[in-house]
């Protein structure tokens, strides 16, 4: 790197430790995307370790995409699953290829609720905190979850982090966030119950997510693995309108009672739409305040934040540190795997996110993830649009190879 440029971007190069010692070597992580690349039935599939491979010294913290830890949880058509142990080889392999060049794998342990639009298809139902009917994308009933149902959920988590352990994954994640499971039981829009897991109170509507990570880390304790890596993915506030579904003072309450059952060891913020880590808070007393500001402040350095969503540019990721410890990119990696790499060789002016089709077979992208690629990129922005059309085209054609399962 060129003393020009290091002065400008050695932010992003100074290592980072997390609570339980864990050192990295810069200030990125790779966020989780959607690749769409996992078989049907949810095993790890060989483009999908190809594609992670290929990316293996993107980052030094990497977090795959979300993997369902129930039938009712499948949110992906061709996400991969941590359901039972029949996934743990396939999942093997996977933390196999991220770790290749040194960096940490995280599994994203997840449950879609009632937006589980596969479990809808395949079973035309799903189950959230409340019970509703909804007529979009098909008429259906969202199912209310039982006591015996959220402890069976609950217990699921805590399986899936034992497989990941035996899968050899350095971490799990536990993602609160984008409307999943956890965030459906905080937020007071999807959450009308009156038992010990409703509306009430903020203790209440925390019960669920905070029951989760005390029985992830149970599991946690008694692997003995003192430098296993727990993550927190989190929406910080939740509004429609005028109407507010939760208030960023809540949800950095939510973290507190939390850290009272677990120890997480970094808190990524993510959420939905352009530029994420330029979101301002839109109710309460934070009003006008950066999101990432507010809830970095209230962290206090207890855990490294991590700001994700439309950081694209070395620039970007320098605006975005102000107000974080580290940062989190997604889509850029997809057409730049090596955007890290030229950076810290001074060579910024060579990274390019535009897609040539001439180096498709380098990027390892896999086939089946232009499906789902293109519709979360249409929405975030974060790829040029000349890319995106281009991956829209590559959609309509036949995949040129089969998957193959590793059972």
């Amino acid at each position: 790197m060129t003393q020009k440029n290091k002065s400008k971007y050695d932010p992003l190069f100074q290592a980072i430790e997390l609570p339980n010692g864990v050192k990295l070597t810069n200030r990125f992580s790779l966020n989780p995307i959607t690749t769409n690349a996992s078989s049907k039935e949810g095993y790890v599939t060989e483009e999908e370790t190809a594609y992670a491979k290929r990316r293996s010294k993107s980052a030094p913290l990497q977090v795959t995409t979300a993997a369902y830890i129930e039938d009712y949880a499948q949110l992906f058509e061709y996400g991969p699953s941590v359901r039972d142990d029949s996934f743990v080889y396939g999942l093997s392999k996977l933390a196999e290829a991220m770790k290749k060049d040194g960096a940490k794998a995280i599994l994203q342990l997840t449950h879609a609720g009632r937006f589980a639009k596969i479990a809808l298809k395949d079973y035309g139902v799903v189950y959230g905190p409340s019970y509703m009917h909804l007529k979009t994308p098909v008429e259906h009933d969202v199912l209310a979850m039982s006591k015996r149902k959220i402890d069976h959920v609950i217990n699921q988590y805590a399986q899936a982090t034992r497989r990941a352990i035996e899968a050899g994954f350095d971490g799990v994640e536990i993602s609160n966030a984008q409307r999943l499971l956890p965030q459906q039981f905080f937020s007071k829009f999807s959450n009308q119950r009156d038992d010990e897991y409703g509306s009430q109170s903020v203790e209440n509507r925390a019960r669920f997510g905070v029951e989760v990570m005390a029985a992830v880390q149970k599991v946690i304790d008694q692997s003995g693995k003192k430098d296993f890596i727990l993550g927190f993915r989190g929406t910080p506030e939740e509004t429609r309108g005028n109407q507010i579904g939760y208030t960023v003072d809540e949800f950095n309450q939510y973290f507190d009672l939390m850290q009272e059952v677990s120890t997480i060891h970094y808190y990524a913020i993510a959420s939905w739409g352009h530029d994420i880590y330029l979101n301002k808070v839109r109710a309460d007393q934070h009003q006008g305040q950066y999101v990432n500001k507010v809830v970095h402040d209230y962290i206090d350095g207890r855990v490294p934040v991590i700001a994700t969503g439309g950081i694209n540019t070395p620039d970007k990721a320098l605006q975005a540190l102000k107000n974080a410890d580290m940062v989190g990119l997604s889509s850029a990696f997809v057409t730049e795997p090596d955007f890290v790499n030229k950076l810290e060789a001074g060579q910024e002016e060579n990274i390019d996110l535009s897609l040539d089709l001439d180096k498709l077979d380098d990027l390892a992208i896999p086939h089946k993830a232009f499906k789902d690629l293109v519709e979360f990129m249409d929405f975030g922005g974060s790829l040029p649009e000349e890319s995106r059309n281009k991956l829209r085209d590559l959609a309509d054609q036949d995949p040129t190879s089969y998957f193959k399962e590793f059972k």
